[in-house]
């Protein structure tokens, strides 16, 4: 969600400066503190090209600097970026994009084009009689300043220099930081890719381990032809409790894609053999209903 730089409170939700799509589909929000991502599941409310507005189940604090992975409801890959939480209250989050790619910001386009998404625009600039006003409530009138001596623009120009420093140590930092972050990423998928499952695990006692549940939205694209019917999905859980691999084993593409796209997002307790965590296959059954 586009917001503008610092100055709202934490109850105050920040002004937008691009339209947003009204959207909810499964995100994940990776926090890098102490030197250990940590990794947040959640919804989306809304996304534009500024930014994205979600319910997070976690705490974010302002000003941080974050990852999300977005899988948008017609796109096939995940939309990764960085953002900059400008927003946050009762799990409720509003992130500010960074660095958004041409091809990222293209596809954002192409699927509220495809998807016919519903905008929501964002809060209006304040009027001249609001400006007059907020300058009058302020003291400042444009003009009877006087200007500053020699000497306050040498202070001046020192701490300018020193806060110059201060950003650019910080955004080295920063950056630094998530290289090494996406490097540890893709040498845990890579990790992952390698680990085939121990053990399998019976569906009804695979649920009772079930701490996260992301319910699948119906295809838009399915509802001309109102497709229907129970998706029958092979889950591979990792020792961690997180969905490594999903596949479907039955049903309309459509509806498979859409059962895969929330299973990724499902979280269990790890499965244990002998008191050890093992990698579990189990399987799931989705429902689906125009």
């Amino acid at each position: 969600m586009a917001a503008e730089p610092q100055g709202q409170g934490q109850g105050q939700p920040p002004r937008r400066r691009r339209v947003r799509y009204r959207v909810q589909t499964p995100l994940d929000v990776t926090v890098l503190r102490s030197g250990i991502p940590d990794t947040l599941p959640g919804r989306s409310v809304n996304l534009g090209e500024g930014g994205v507005a979600a319910v997070v189940a976690g705490e974010l604090m302002l000003g941080e600097a974050v990852g999300v992975e977005i899988l948008l409801p017609t796109a096939v890959e995940l939309l990764r970026a960085r953002a900059m939480v400008r927003y946050h209250d009762k799990l409720r989050s509003g992130m500010e994009f960074v660095g958004l790619t041409a091809k990222q910001q293209a596809a954002i386009r192409n699927w509220a084009a495809d998807a016919r998404a519903v905008p929501e625009m964002g809060v209006a600039p304040r009027t001249a009689a609001q400006a007059a006003k907020a300058a009058k409530s302020t003291g400042w009138h444009g003009g009877g300043v006087q200007p500053p001596i020699s000497g306050r623009r040498g202070i001046w120009t020192i701490a300018l220099l020193v806060v110059a420093i201060l950003l650019a140590i910080f955004f080295w930092s920063w950056n630094r930081g998530w290289e090494e972050l996406e490097s540890d990423l893709e040498t845990n998928e890579k990790t992952i890719d390698a680990v085939d499952p121990q053990v399998h695990v019976p569906a009804d006692e695979m649920e009772k381990l079930l701490t996260h549940r992301v319910d699948p939205d119906y295809p838009a694209a399915a509802r001309p032809e109102r497709l229907r019917g129970v998706i029958v999905l092979d889950v591979v859980v990792g020792r961690d409790g997180s969905v490594v691999d999903v596949h479907a084993l039955n049903g309309p593409e459509i509806l498979a894609q859409a059962a895969i796209s929330a299973l990724r997002w499902w979280r269990f307790e790890p499965y244990r053999v002998d008191g050890q965590p093992v990698v579990a296959e189990t399987t799931v059954a989705v429902e689906f209903k125009p």
